[in-house]
Order: C-alpha cells, then structure tokens, then sequence
C-alpha cells in the first residue's frame, strides 16, 4: 500500500498554472487515501469557488497518480469548508509567491 507521504510527493509533480506552485504546497490538498481496489480519493479546495482551472488540475492530479502502480483509478472532491487561505500555504509557497511568511 502506498503511503500518504508518497501520495503526496506525487502530488508535488502537480502545479497550479496560475500560480507556478505546485497544489501540496499551496495547501489546496486536504487529504488523499487509496482503497483496497487502488482507488485514490482526493480531498482538495480551490483558491476561489469560480476556478476556472479545475478541470486542468484535475486532470493533472489524475495523471500524477495514475503513474503509481498502486493507483488504478482517481476519485477527486471538490470541498469549499474548511474554505481555503493564505494559512493553508506552506512557507516555501509562500516566500514563492512574495508572501511574508
């Protein structure tokens, strides 16, 4: 079974094309499992509830995990609450983006 630790590193590979940032980083991923059937489930938010960008990042997170061999299909939720924030960010992303940490 596939830790959290390397679903998230995968998830790493990922970046917001807006921001330059990858999605982990900009704390948009609130949590990820695999199930017994190597289906991962994505609990993620946006920056706003309007992403125009959606359906790229999903794609893209789909992708990064599907190049796990422990991960046959992806599951993605889209969750506003806890509503998404500055906070969420980690230090790297923001000294990245010119956000005093």
């Amino acid at each position: 079974m596939t830790s959290k630790e390397t679903l998230f590193q995968q998830l790493e590979k990922v970046i917001d094309p807006e921001l330059g940032i990858d999605v982990v980083n900009l704390g948009l991923i609130y949590d990820i499992n695999v199930d017994e059937n190597r289906k991962a489930t994505v609990l993620m938010t946006l920056t706003t509830m309007g992403c125009p960008l959606i359906d790229v990042i999903a794609y893209d997170i789909e992708r990064a995990l599907l190049e796990l061999e422990e991960v046959e299909s992806v599951h993605i939720e889209v969750t506003f609450n806890p509503p998404w924030s500055v906070d969420k960010m980690s230090r790297y992303a923001k000294i990245a983006l010119g956000i005093n940490p």
